[in-house]
């Protein structure tokens, strides 16, 4: 997190109302990336490069629907998800710093998966089209066979670029853990081979995420000539609150945002918000909104910082006792500030399908389930009549890449051209099979692409 958070001026935000969704990006970026680190130039070629491929001109676009439901969809990507807006620019930020170190990295990761196909394979595909091509970033994702959609591992196993390698497994997410644990636990291997990972924790990431909160404020504010600033509600659907902590770090910008969170049935950060109950449940159960199904949503670690008044110690503290039992009881004040910058909701399957359903019959619109939890909540508050100001509700994927979810609702799913070429296209995915040893394959991989490199060099 940076030490010191700029304040922003009725001013500026004012001149920034009026900015597109890539100049916000700029901008916010230009405030904690200093021209010692990157020019004002260079970093405004970065952000093009990074929302180049977008198939939108705004690149992130709202719409405007029925009775003051306002929908930011941020999925107008590559993949068809939001992880390609702030992943597409922390891999230009790194191609950037290993250029100037004259430097390579081999990326490794897993998608975050479950019992439920359909997990978390946004961030896979996002990281791959992200540095896909790139010179001195080689990539290496474990795919987990079977706990993907048909889409989400399509978009992986097509990439047919020198320096993506792609891994599918059979094992569960435990199991896919093991190789990895074991060879980022070698830290003299993990230095000799420039290994890293490229996860949703990553700050650069939730810096780009502030975006969304400034633009969706600009969109939807009545007016900015009233004293003091009108405010706007800002729903986000989140499953480790990375979109969540960026509200939080643009209300404490100055940001007159009032931030309410919706979750599915996985409630940790319901709970938190509502009682101070940080701590696990059993299990994580399956849902349609799966990238969701999370138990442990480690940016919430930034917020409870963040609200604490940057108490570093009283932080570490509390995740420290976490991971000890599991269990946190929110201090009364932490408590106390945290449900004062955000309300709270959980859904279940059941309200998403039934959300979907009414968001099609009065607008025509298809959510994905994703959004259909943002836009619940939208739905409790206008239902109860209860007067609040202008609400956007951030919509994190297309539901093109959920057709199961729109036939559980009853709906007709919409396939576009780009998504139905993936299944004529070639797919590349070698075989980590039940028996094999994985931790000794994703050896032997890293050290044969740094043979190449030296090779090649």
């Amino acid at each position: 997190m940076p030490e010191e958070l700029p304040q922003l001026d009725r001013e500026t935000l004012r001149q920034w109302s009026t900015l597109s969704y890539p100049d916000l990006v700029k901008e916010l970026c230009a405030l904690f990336i200093g021209p010692q680190l990157i020019s004002r130039d260079d970093l405004t070629g970065l952000i093009d490069r990074a929302f180049s491929r977008f198939r939108h001109k705004e690149v992130v676009h709202l719409s405007r629907l029925r009775n003051g439901l306002n929908v930011l969809e941020l999925w107008h990507g590559v993949t068809y998800a939001f992880k390609d807006l702030s992943l597409g620019c922390t891999a230009q930020f790194l191609q950037r710093f290993l250029e100037k170190r004259k430097q390579r990295v081999t990326v490794v990761g897993r998608l975050p998966p479950s019992s439920h196909p359909g997990t978390s394979g946004d961030t896979g595909s996002a990281a791959i089209e992200s540095v896909h091509g790139a010179k001195n970033v080689d990539i290496i994702v474990l795919l987990p066979k079977g706990h993907c959609t048909r889409i989400q591992e399509l978009q992986m196993t097509t990439v047919l670029r020198e320096n993506v390698h792609v891994f599918g497994v059979e094992g569960n997410s435990d199991e896919l853990d093991e190789p990895i644990k074991a060879v980022f636990a070698d830290v003299a291997f993990v230095k000799k081979h420039n290994l890293m990972s490229l996860n949703s924790i990553n700050w650069s990431r939730v810096l780009v995420q502030m975006a969304h909160h400034f633009f969706a404020y600009f969109r939807c504010a009545p007016s900015l000539d009233t004293d003091p600033l009108p405010a706007v509600e800002v729903v986000v659907p989140t499953g480790a609150a990375g979109n969540l902590a960026a509200g939080c770090i643009a209300q404490k910008m100055g940001l007159p945002i009032h931030l309410a969170v919706a979750v599915n049935c996985n409630d940790i950060i319901h709970r938190t918000v509502q009682r101070g109950d940080f701590s696990l449940s059993r299990a994580v159960k399956p849902t349609l909104a799966s990238a969701m199904d999370i138990q442990v949503p480690y940016n919430m670690e930034r917020i409870f910082w963040l609200l604490s008044g940057s108490d570093s110690q009283g932080t570490r503290a509390l995740m420290e006792q976490f991971e000890r039992t599991q269990s946190v009881s929110l201090p009364e004040e932490l408590h106390s500030k945290l449900s004062e910058a955000v309300a709270s909701e959980s859904v279940s399957d059941e309200t998403i399908t039934q959300t979907m359903s009414r968001c099609w019959e009065e607008n025509w619109y298809l959510l994905c389930p994703h959004s259909a939890v943002a836009v619940s909540y939208h739905y409790q508050q206008t239902d109860r009549q209860q007067p609040s100001p202008p609400r956007c509700c951030l919509a994190p994927a297309s539901a093109a890449k959920f057709p199961e979810a729109v036939l559980a609702a009853g709906l007709t799913p919409e396939t576009p051209p780009e998504i139905l070429a993936l299944e004529s296209k070639e797919a590349r995915c070698a075989a980590m099979r039940k028996g094999d040893d994985w931790t000794l394959m994703l050896r032997d991989t890293i050290e044969k692409l740094s043979r190449q490199r030296v090779i090649s060099s």
